[in-house]
């Protein structure tokens, strides 16, 4: 299986913004450092590389939401952010069981989370609004996930509702463009794919 190995931390710094949701990742930004100069295609390409590290998906992934995307109803760069936001390591990240995506997709890959009652071992498993997402009763007493579900609240999304007690929570609806905890210019991305 293909994963990315970048530096993390770079990458923040590269594109300005901190992608992966670590206190630290944005420290060593030089303040007084004048922004490059970008061509068009350059900006576009920034903007895809961008989305890429948020949802942590290689380029042949990414192209398949973009094109499952354009067949859908509606505006193509908000239906790919939505895709992307439905991804059941995605939707682990989220709720709070893991403190970064890379460690939402191996809880996934390692069978630690249920959805709708079932098993998932898939990170790319698409959640539909409605599924309950939760950790699975033998996963419950590590004490690495307690804490991550419990003592982190790095998002309250209106479109997920957590229940503390029973460790789930419930993707209820297909979430707003600007309810998305991400910085990012979609439209850039369809421009640069649809030449």
């Amino acid at each position: 299986m293909a994963t990315r190995r970048d530096a993390q931390f770079k990458l923040c710094r590269r594109f300005g913004v901190n992608v992966f949701g670590h206190a630290k990742a944005l420290n060593r930004v030089k303040k007084d450092q004048r922004p490059k100069k970008m061509s068009e295609y350059g900006t576009q390409l920034l903007e895809k590389q961008k989305v890429k590290a948020y949802y942590n998906v290689l380029e042949r992934q990414f192209v398949r939401y973009y094109d499952k995307a354009k067949k859908m109803q509606g505006v193509t760069g908000e239906n790919m952010l939505f895709l992307l936001e439905g991804r059941l390591d995605n939707m682990v990240y989220r709720i709070g069981f893991a403190n970064s995506i890379r460690q939402a997709r191996q809880m996934v890959n390692h069978g630690h989370i249920l959805v709708n009652g079932r098993r998932v071992d898939i990170p790319s498993f698409n959640c539909k609004p409605g599924d309950v997402i939760e950790l699975r009763e033998a996963s419950r007493d590590n004490e690495m996930f307690k804490a991550n579900f419990q003592e982190l609240k790095s998002f309250d999304l209106p479109y997920i509702e957590k229940d503390l007690e029973n460790f789930k929570g419930t993707y209820v609806r297909t979430p707003q463009r600007d309810e998305l905890p991400i910085e990012v210019n979609e439209t850039l991305i369809v421009e640069l794919y649809s030449k």
